[in-house]
């Protein structure tokens, strides 16, 4: 399991994801941020700290974003 950032980051990247984020897992892309998957600790700080709403557990990404749960993790392969 692990926190995956979905589609309203693209052109956002606030980064208040980044500062709270105990184990710096989460890396910036050209459009939006990624979470490294082996890496993420599954704390929540991430989540909690979004101000659109993009982050979620894999296991709870919307379907209309589940294409985001490969790009997070292709990101780091």
């Amino acid at each position: 399991m692990t926190y995956v950032i979905t589609q309203p980051c693209i052109g956002v990247k606030d980064g208040s994801c980044t500062e709270v984020c105990p184990v710096d897992c989460i890396h910036e892309m050209d459009d939006q941020f990624v979470i490294h998957p082996e890496e993420c600790i599954w704390c929540g700080a991430c989540a909690a700290a979004c101000p659109v709403d993009a982050i979620f557990l894999d296991e709870d990404v919307p379907e209309q974003w589940h294409s985001f749960i490969a790009k997070n993790a292709d990101f780091f392969s």
